[in-house]
């Protein structure tokens, strides 16, 4: 039987296997939310399915909209990534009412998309410590080598500032970090 939230998940997945550009021979937006599935599963495994659904969701279609649409610099950035939310939970409320999800469900997964409740709710936050993961995990390397070196520790510093003491103290657990940046994830 297919329920609601495998319902959720195959309209989300539906939509980001369109995404144009591709990593490792995969839409790259589907394999980000595939992604960021398998980290809220080791981080998080009870969690509710507007948590599930924020996860899978969080960059639908990101595509659509791309950061050249955006003055490049970090006003433009805000503006471009607060845009991004608000689409992002638009998108998802959709998704999720034709599953047959309530108003009361889609209201919370559309606060967790545009992070409202940060460090105040613990499924904002979860979010957002899942978001800081999948990034270590799968996409600093990358990133890192498209940097100047002198940006990397203030960007370092940023992702742990967004996350709770408890996802900073099991990033230093988890990963090997090289001690300037490890430093930005002790209380």
């Amino acid at each position: 039987m297919t329920t609601r939230l495998d319902r959720a998940f195959a309209a989300i997945d539906a939509a980001n296997a369109r995404d144009p550009k591709h990593e490792g021979g995969q839409p790259a937006n589907l394999l980000y939310g595939q992604r960021m599935t398998a980290e809220q599963e080791r981080l998080f495994p009870d969690a509710s399915e507007p948590l599930r659904i924020a996860c899978r969701g969080q960059h639908v279609e990101r595509w659509l909209l791309p950061r050249s649409d955006y003055p490049m610099d970090r006003a433009g950035y805000l503006q471009w990534r607060t845009e991004q939310g608000r689409r992002h939970a638009d998108r998802i409320a959709g998704i999720m009412e034709e599953a047959g999800y309530d108003g009361d469900a889609i209201d919370h997964t559309r606060r967790m998309l545009t992070k409202q409740g940060i460090k105040r709710d613990a499924e904002v936050q979860a979010v957002e410590d899942i978001i800081c993961f999948t990034f270590i995990r799968w996409y600093l390397g990358d990133f890192a080598a498209e940097q100047p070196d002198e940006k990397m520790p203030r960007i370092i510093e940023k992702t742990a500032r967004k996350m709770s003491a408890e996802g900073r103290a099991r990033v230093l657990a988890e990963f090997a970090l090289p001690e300037p940046f490890a430093q930005y994830f002790r209380d």
